[in-house]
């Protein structure tokens, strides 16, 4: 089913599956695997360009030579602005922590306060993927093999999608737009309760 709101189409997924990331078993590996990087907006692009000096120190040696031999983003195969990649494999933006998990540059230098933008918002909304036709900009829930364990943990824990994306829904939409998704859950759910 597709819901409207404020001209966005957004599946029914979004308010009756369950996502909760489970970082301590997948340790950040929606960001190593794939077959492309993050998508990214031209805004988001001049971002981290306005803002490369204060990432640059954060990231690995593969990293820095990635965006130095690349740029900052990518057209991929299908034609979409992306994060540039690693060996075609992670995020050129991915770091690891000492137990080998993988985090963010950017969100790292945002979390230093170095920088005002905290990361894409195509990875802080993961796993709703944002798809924009002429006028239409349409939710989808991306169900990904890797996620396994986010399903469970949000099932486990009854934390719907949206739910879960409270934050960044709210950063890319503003908070009336989140009141409504609250509104439409018990809307959806009070339907299938009956």
């Amino acid at each position: 089913m597709i819901i409207d709101i404020d001209d966005k189409l957004l599946s029914s997924d979004l308010f009756t599956e369950y996502f909760c990331c489970d970082y301590a078993i997948c340790a950040g590996v929606c960001c190593v695997h794939g077959d492309s990087g993050a998508p990214l907006d031209e805004k988001e692009k001049e971002i981290i360009t306005k803002n490369l000096a204060e990432i640059l120190p954060y990231l690995k040696p593969e990293g820095r030579r990635v965006i130095n031999e690349q740029g900052v983003a990518v057209i991929d195969i299908e034609g979409d602005l992306v994060t540039p990649l690693i060996n075609g494999e992670e995020c050129a933006y991915s770091i690891y922590d000492d137990d080998y998990n993988c985090l963010c540059g950017i969100e790292r230098a945002y979390f230093d306060k170095k920088i005002d933008f905290r990361k894409p918002v195509s990875c802080h909304l993961y796993p709703i993927r944002i798809k924009n036709v002429a006028d239409t900009t349409m939710l989808n829930y991306d169900q990904w093999s890797i996620c396994q364990c986010a399903r469970d943990k949000g099932e486990n824990e009854q934390i719907k999608v949206y739910e879960f994306l409270k934050e960044p829904l709210i950063r890319q939409f503003g908070e009336e737009f989140y009141k409504k998704l609250e509104e439409i859950d018990k809307l959806v759910n009070d339907n299938n309760n009956k």
